[in-house]
This record gives C-alpha cells, sequence and structure tokens, in this order.
C-alpha cells in the first residue's frame, strides 16, 4: 500500500490533495463530500477586508443617522471601529465545517493593509480554525510608492498575525516582486509557516459593446503550474518553511510535479469546477497508481528530489534554461 501522507502547517496529512476556495466552499455539504472524495485538508473563501470596511460604513451610518432620534440607544451598539460587521456569518461556517468534517478547516483572509487582520485572526483561531491563510492581494499603482515600501507591508501584515495566534499561518503571494527569493525569507522570518504559490491576479477585459472594462474570470490549465513549480523548486531546502503549489494542480501528474520540487501539499479548484467534486478521488487514485508504477512506496520518497539543490543540472531553474529553450525550439511547418 502507498503512503500518501504528508506533513503541512504541523498537520500530518492523508494525502498532499487540498480543496482550496471556490463557490463550492459555501455549502458545508460540499465540503463533506470533499472529505468524502479524498481531500486532506480544505481552504475555505477569503473573508474580504473590503467587505468588513464596507459593512462598518454602513453600521456607522445607520446608527449616526438614527442618534438624532433615541440618543440613549446608540448606547446599545459597540464602537463601529471594534464592530466586525457580518464576520459571524464566515466564523459560524467555520465552526460547522469543524463539526461536519475531520480533516482540518483553513480559514482565509483576504487583503491589502494591516486593518482588522489580527482580531479578525483571533476570532478564527478562537472557533476552531486548524490554520490561517493571509491573502495579500494587492496591486500598488501609486508611482511614489517604492518596491521595498510594498514589501514592509506585506511583512508587517504577516509578523502581526503571527505574533498573535498560535495556530499556523500560511502567506498567499503573487510573484510580482523584485526579488521574490528575498522577500519569502523575510516572510519566513517573520513567522509564516507556509508560502502558498500563488495567487492569480484576475486581469479585466474589454466589452466592446459597452467599451467599459469587466472582470473576467479564467480556469487555470495545467500550463499555470510552471511558475510556482520553478519558485519552490528553487527555494525548497533553503528556508524552513513549507510549500503549498496552487494553479494548474488538475491531474495526478501535476501533483507528482510539484512534490518531486518540494512541495508538501498542493491545492486544487478549478479542477474540482470543472469536473466535479468526484475529481479529487479520481485524481488520489490515479496518485497511488502512478507511484505504485514508477516503485515509489511513499510520495516522502520523491519529496524534493527534483528540487534546485537536489538536481544535477541546478541551472534549470535560472537564466541558463531560458536560453537552451529557446536554442533549441523549433517550429514545425508540416
Amino acid at each position: 500500500m502507498v503512503d500518501l501522507t504528508t506533513t503541512y502547517l504541523d498537520m500530518k496529512l492523508k494525502s498532499p490533495l487540498v480543496a482550496s476556495p471556490s463557490p463550492l466552499m459555501e455549502n458545508i455539504d460540499h465540503i463533506v463530500e470533499m472529505e468524502d472524495a479524498g481531500a486532506a485538508a480544505v481552504v475555505l473563501n477569503s473573508l474580504y477586508a473590503e467587505q468588513i470596511d464596507a459593512e462598518k460604513l454602513a453600521l456607522q451610518y445607520y446608527i449616526e443617522s438614527t442618534a438624532h432620534f433615541h440618543p440613549e440607544a446608540a448606547d446599545y451598539f459597540p464602537e463601529p471601529d471594534r464592530f466586525h460587521a457580518r464576520t459571524d456569518d464566515y466564523l459560524d461556517q467555520i465552526r460547522r465545517a469543524r463539526e461536519r468534517v475531520d480533516i482540518p478547516v483553513i480559514a482565509s483572509l483576504n487583503g491589502s493593509e494591516l486593518g482588522d487582520w489580527i482580531d479578525l485572526a483571533l476570532e478564527m483561531q478562537k472557533v476552531g480554525a486548524s490554520a490561517i491563510e493571509l491573502n495579500i492581494y494587492s496591486i500598488p499603482s501609486d508611482i511614489n510608492l517604492t518596491g521595498q515600501e510594498v514589501e514592509a507591508q506585506t511583512v508587517e501584515i504577516v509578523q502581526a498575525v503571527c505574533d498573535k495566534v498560535w495556530i499556523p499561518v500560511a502567506v498567499k503571494l503573487s510573484p510580482y516582486y523584485s526579488n521574490f527569493a528575498n522577500l519569502a525569507k523575510q516572510l519566513v522570518d517573520a513567522g509564516a509557516g507556509s508560502l502558498v504559490m500563488f495567487n492569480r491576479f484576475y486581469q479585466p477585459d474589454i466589452d466592446l459593446e459597452t467599451f467599459e472594462a469587466e472582470p473576467n474570470i479564467l480556469l487555470s490549465t495545467p500550463y499555470d503550474l510552471r511558475l510556482p513549480l520553478r519558485w519552490i523548486g528553487i527555494l525548497h531546502g533553503r528556508l524552513e518553511v513549507d510549500f503549498a503549489a496552487t494553479s494548474g494542480i488538475h491531474e495526478a501528474t501535476d501533483i507528482v510535479k510539484m512534490l518531486m520540487v518540494g512541495a508538501n501539499v498542493t491545492m486544487m479548484t478549478s479542477a474540482i469546477l470543472k469536473h466535479g467534486i468526484g475529481h479529487i478521488h479520481r485524481v488520489t487514485q490515479e496518485l497511488e497508481r502512478w507511484l505504485e508504477d514508477n516503485q515509489y512506496d511513499s510520495v516522502q520518497q520523491m519529496w524534493g528530489s527534483v528540487s534546485q539543490m537536489n538536481n544535477p543540472d541546478p541551472s534549470v531553474f535560472e537564466r541558463a534554461q531560458y536560453i537552451r529553450g529557446l536554442r533549441t525550439y523549433m517550429p514545425d511547418f508540416s
């Protein structure tokens, strides 16, 4: 029997396949189905900083606009800057998920500034979140803001949360930093237990009928795994941190590749949305067969075996491979 177990954020998981955020996570029954299909853990949809800010403003408006009718009634409301409006639904989802499944339930916070993250992280911890994923999604457009300042903000968020909670903290990042390796080191020093690579920015498109910019959501393809594959391969063994690969995980072979460069887990969303929750079971079976066919007893045997530090040609992860690839590619015009 092949051993699929892996360790992620100090948790022993039954396999390296984690179900990541999607509309399916809104229904606890779907989370139960994911566990039954073989998911080793789930990451809930993010609680967005913008939602919290908008709801707090709405509450404040309600309180202030009616205060002159019943001045004494305002005393019954908490101060707006301490009130996390509508977070109760999210916290209740964590609580109910933990009651229904045995696999780890990872909460997620999405934002770009520190804001209320610390208080919310503490609340998530209190209701039973197994870990917290900080989804730091920022597109800096201030021409006076330096790259160093952007990185400092990111590290500040991680440091502040890690200093307050005792459950593990993962950080989901974009690849768009001047020196990602250095930022990764700073985040590990700040207390991050895992780096989740990478956040996929959903770029806008132009509607040629309305001439307006609009959201354009595209599911990932297996080709999207190459960027996280490269960076996990470069950083494995150089930082004492877990790695989660996300984007482009569709089949068992995608999981194998990520394990070989040093990922502890792989996170799947698009393939589940495309093929259904049962796809988790199919991919898990295929992973077992692949390991058996290639004479592996466990996923640990292959872990990091093709990372940069263990590769006979470390240059494949860097510029030399880029040059080699351009020189060797020949188009087929037949």
